[in-house]
């Protein structure tokens, strides 16, 4: 039932993002894609992912004969509530110590709340952290904080 419920709230979000998106314009093109297409994109995989949600367990309890209702988890609220503080932590610490550094930091409770280790979720972190900064602001040329190690990353 904790899937479903997540997987509803996660296709309203997305629902949300798309519409608020849809208005945002630059008053000048100074970007080829403009600033609604990352808004659409992360719109676009939550839904994927809300749909899959709704979807999953009641796909496999009809392939597997088992009523629906006995096919589903409850919600680990505690995980929910730890991912949620996390990313509001990220939020308020994004500008102070940057886009790739606090990602990093907000990766490891998330990725503990998920199962992992601590040494595996502070990797996974590091490498998303690094990776998709070098993804969105080396390659993609879109401007991310550097924060507290401006003097390693170039600073803005």
């Amino acid at each position: 039932m904790g899937d479903r419920i997540l997987g509803a709230i996660c296709l309203v979000m997305a629902v949300a993002m798309a519409w608020a998106a849809h208005g945002y314009a630059a008053e000048i093109s100074y970007e080829p894609v403009g600033p609604r297409a990352f808004p659409t994109l992360l719109a676009t995989i939550l839904g994927l992912v809300g749909a899959w949600l709704l979807l999953k367990r009641q796909a496999h309890a009809v392939a597997s004969g088992t009523p629906v209702l006995a096919a589903t988890s409850p919600l680990d609220w505690k995980a929910v509530a730890m991912c949620a503080a996390a990313v509001m932590v990220y939020g308020a610490l994004f500008r102070t110590l940057g886009f790739w550094l606090a990602t990093t930091l907000m990766a490891v409770p998330v990725g503990m709340a998920f199962g992992g280790t601590l040494k595996k979720s502070l990797i996974g972190g590091l490498v998303m952290g690094l990776g998709f900064y070098v993804l969105f602001d080396k390659l993609l040329d879109v401007i991310l904080p550097t924060g507290v190690m401006s003097f390693l990353l170039g600073g803005r």
